[in-house]
């Protein structure tokens, strides 16, 4: 988009009025690309036409492609929000959030007698079968089928009974008793039917009803003598009861109530739900879309799209973070369940378990997107969430700072993309603006220098031209004020916070706005820090050592009469360590430029008449 395109629609957009609505973007041929609401039209409009700087990639595409817009007033909010989502549904615009809904309906098929059977399925194909639905996820239905053929020994193979009856051997799952095996005979058709009928009524009624049930036809059986079918029963119980205790991470306390969880990694992001129906898990649903907001209106967005896509809204709707507009938001599912709903953000309990546990499969399904490993982006996710950054850390840059008591000061700078250490990005720096031991200057020092670098090669392809998204300095409050200043001198935006250690130098806490944020070792970020902590002090470490090692030798040249420090620099580029100038003779001496003949002879006969 040219600048006079910009100021036009900025022009514009500074003459819409203060009052609530929705907007519309169109592009050249009047189609529409986005659909927003606002509270106030004249601020939220003008926003995009303003300084791109602090817009995502994603918003500045959809920017870039805006030839005109349109608007629509509204009364209140809330209408506003109406009126979005209806109009996001009929036009689909392209830098909406669009939550596709692929799942469809899921069906139980109950086969007929003689010799029926259950199955999961898609649609209603067979007129002389009963279905059992319709359901909303898949999930649940196959999970259901495949525990009641385990409790009740179906056969799960293709063979149709009775044809086949008589005609084959058992195969394994009758020995491992997971199949009555009526293709060997091994079970009546009047006891095959029984377990059938059972299957589906432990389907309909859930585990508990079906175990009192049995109960009662095992104590039936005890009471008539008939042992062996009481042995049955209590086998069947004893199924139920082990698939159970198997669910317990999928049981909710709040039998009806979704899971929502939004994982980030740059500019792409997953939502996971999680649906809990009659306290048990019966569904998940998980979306990758480009993240262009900020977390809260995304979560809100993508509140109104799911719910949007015809599911059954539940009494509670659990999130794992704020979301905006929450008044105007609930007041919409409210009117569209007809009842009240609740949203709360996971802080502690049960809650906050099975949101982790949602929030992992979020990550998961991200990493898999991406290519990436689901922890790692699990570890940014949550390390943006402890510091409380707007976005995610993509880029992330640590410094340490050592010497021995003031001498041979350095520093070391690692980087870490995506999680993982980013070698070709690593830096050295030498400290060079005082002598002496001050860790709060050396920092200021080494902060400044990567910046100029950054200001200097930015758009090129040296490393120094890419800023990071996050600072990490080893050390507290002190480090971190000390480079504050510089940053804000260059006019830039980047997070810092210290790594702080305790006496046993491992990583306790991150230093930021005078005071500490604890890490608990049990979480993904701890081992993320710790890890960045431990690669930059080794990386600072190491090159301490070579630089002192260096001015050991370069002291002892210097000890020799006629070489000062700027020939001790020649010879020990030329030859490395100390080990080669002592074996190379007088003649491989001399032919070094800037080493004469008679400082040859000097180095000479300094190490070996010490010999």
């Amino acid at each position: 988009m040219s600048d006079q395109k910009l100021k036009e629609l900025r022009q514009k957009a500074m003459k819409l009025p203060l009052s609530p609505g929705v907007y519309i973007m169109k592009n050249k041929s009047g189609k529409i690309i986005y659909i927003g609401k606002a509270k106030a039209l004249k601020n939220r409009v003008s926003q995009y036409f303003g300084s791109q700087n602090g817009h995502s990639i994603k918003v500045r595409k959809m920017v870039e492609n805006v030839d005109d817009f349109d608007y629509i007033l509204t009364d209140s909010e809330f209408e506003a929000l109406v009126l979005e989502c209806s109009l996001i549904k009929q036009n689909l615009p392209k830098y909406n959030i669009l939550l596709k809904d692929s799942k469809g309906y899921s069906y139980i098929k109950i086969t007929g007698n003689p010799w029926g059977n259950i199955s999961a399925c898609f649609r209603k194909d067979d007129e002389t079968a009963q279905y059992l639905g319709p359901y909303t996820g898949n999930f649940s239905v196959t999970n259901a089928v495949d525990e009641a053929k385990e409790i009740f020994k179906l056969p799960t193979c293709s063979k149709v009974f009775p044809r086949d009856i008589k005609k084959s051997r058992p195969c394994l799952n009758f020995f491992i008793s997971r199949c009555c095996a009526p293709c060997a005979g091994k079970i009546s058709r009047q006891e095959y039917e029984e377990n059938l009928s059972q299957a589906v009524a432990f389907i309909k009624n859930g585990s508990k009803a079906t175990v009192n049930r049995l109960r009662e036809e095992m104590l039936r059986a005890s009471e008539r003598l008939d042992f062996e079918k009481a042995a049955k029963i209590r086998d069947k119980i004893k199924a139920i009861e082990k698939i159970s205790s198997k669910q317990k991470v999928v049981y909710s306390q709040n039998k009806n109530q979704d899971i929502m969880a939004l994982a980030q990694s740059g500019s792409e992001a997953c939502f996971a739900v999680l649906n809990f129906r009659n306290g048990l898990l019966c569904g998940s649903d998980h979306f990758v879309f480009e993240i262009s907001e900020s977390p809260e209106e995304t979560r809100a967005q993508l509140l109104i799209s799911y719910y949007g896509l015809s599911r059954d809204i539940p009494p509670k709707i659990v999130v794992d973070g704020d979301v905006a507009d929450e008044e105007i938001l609930l007041r919409f599912l409210e009117e569209k369940r007809g009842k009240k709903t609740e949203i709360t953000v996971a802080q502690r309990g049960e809650a906050a378990k099975l949101m982790e546990m949602c929030l992992n499969n979020a990550n998961q399904k991200l990493g898999e997107h991406l290519g990436k490993k689901g922890t790692e982006i699990a570890a940014l996710d949550e390390l943006a969430k402890v510091l409380g950054l707007e976005k995610t850390p993509q880029y992330i840059e640590a410094y340490d700072i050592s010497h021995t008591a003031g001498a041979d000061n350095v520093a070391g700078m690692v980087v870490f993309k995506d999680a993982k250490p980013y070698k070709a990005a690593y830096k050295r720096f030498s400290i060079k603006g005082f002598e002496g031991q001050d860790d709060y200057g050396s920092m200021n020092e080494v902060i400044s220098r990567r910046l100029n670098r950054y200001v200097e090669e930015k758009g090129t392809d040296s490393t120094f031209g890419i800023l990071p998204d996050l600072i990490l300095l080893d050390g507290g409050q002190g480090q971190v004020n000390a480079v504050l200043p510089v940053i804000e001198a260059f006019g830039l935006d980047i997070a810092v916070f210290g790594m702080v250690k305790d006496n046993r130098h491992r990583t306790r806490a991150i230093a930021t706005g005078g005071r500490e944020i604890s890490i608990n070792e049990g979480r993904k970020v701890f081992t993320l820090i710790s890890t960045i902590q431990e690669e930059v002090h080794r990386f600072a470490i190491t090159y301490h050592k070579e630089k002192h090692a260096r001015s050991s030798i370069g002291t002892t040249l210097t000890g020799i009469s006629g070489i000062g420090e700027k020939k001790a620099a020649i010879l020990l580029k030329r030859f490395k360590t100390l080990k080669a100038i002592k074996a190379a003779d007088i003649e491989a001496l001399s032919q070094i430029k800037g080493i004469s003949k008679k400082d040859a002879e000097n180095i000479w006969n300094f190490f070996h008449e010490k010999m």
